[in-house]
């Protein structure tokens, strides 16, 4: 039998394997699946060391995962797939705000803070006064949508990477009855995705950078409407162009205008340093 006649049967077996599947969905995917990874394997003439340090890789990514770092979703971002799930899901937007990725640093639960609050909560950084409209496509107000907004410290670090257990540098509010938002968060600043996995060794045998645009998420939901998993970047910023994780567009790049530290602020605070303002509207799809 020839080489490639045999491998086509090894394929087709596997994919009839699937052929009893309860659910057709799973049926689709999971046949799609072997098909494409057995194209794979025949194109690069896997070899079984190869394989095999595959299978270590995915093994070392496994006992690096955690509740608060999540190393198979880094994995999925640098190859880009979470960014190309998100254009096959959003390919008609309607005059929508654009979605990009979840990252692995969300965190369900989060404080609730009222309109004009500080989601910092002691995380060290540069204040950045942060506020806009939520709409849906016809320029309507969403009133009382939820939006959940989290970042890194000056230092490029989340939260949930420090030991301490403690929230910081995200929070939820509502929208008013304008739709209307605002909120005192941190100047985003540029970090490094974790890097001290498998993730982190594969970018470095790649020659590419860790590095992460400045940005600030937002999730955004509201009853009737498809939620939003968005950020918005910081214009002028480094690495908007080589993002590690691709998930730069650029309607989401907007400038965060700098401030003195003796300039009004829209609340009346005094911030005691410089500080930076942004102003974003979010614009939702119906259900």
């Amino acid at each position: 039998m020839a080489d490639n006649v045999r491998e086509q049967d090894v394929t087709d077996k596997v994919v009839a394997s699937f052929e009893t599947a309860k659910d057709d969905r799973f049926r689709e995917v999971m046949q799609a699946l072997v098909r494409h990874a057995h194209a794979f394997v025949r194109e690069t003439q896997l070899t079984d060391n190869e394989w095999n340090s595959a299978i270590e890789f995915m093994t070392a990514a496994g006992h690096i995962t955690t509740d608060t770092r999540q190393e198979f979703v880094l994995l999925s971002d640098v190859l880009g797939i979470s960014m190309l799930t998100v254009a096959v899901n959003e390919a008609d937007l309607g005059g929508a705000t654009e979605s990009t990725v979840l990252g692995p640093f969300f965190v369900q639960d989060s404080p609730e803070i009222e309109l004009g609050g500080d989601i910092a909560q002691g995380a060290s950084g540069e204040p950045s006064w942060v506020d806009g409209m939520v709409t849906d496509t016809d320029g309507r107000p969403v009133s009382g949508a939820r939006i959940e907004v989290w970042e890194a410290d000056d230092d490029g670090m989340y939260d949930v990477q420090y030991d301490d257990g403690g929230l910081a540098g995200r929070a939820h509010l509502f929208t008013d009855a304008e739709g209307r938002y605002r909120f005192w968060g941190l100047t985003p600043t540029p970090y490094p995705i974790p890097d001290d996995g498998p993730v982190g060794r594969l970018l470095d045998h790649a020659g590419r950078s860790p590095m992460r645009a400045p940005h600030l998420h937002f999730k955004v939901t509201a009853p009737g409407y498809l939620p939003l998993t968005t950020h918005i970047f910081v214009a002028g910023a480094p690495y908007l162009d080589s993002d590690s994780v691709f998930g730069v567009k650029e309607s989401l790049i907007y400038p965060f205008e700098g401030q003195q530290a003796d300039a009004p602020t829209p609340d009346g605070r005094r911030p005691g340093s410089t500080w930076t303002s942004a102003h974003f509207d979010i614009v939702l799809r119906r259900q």
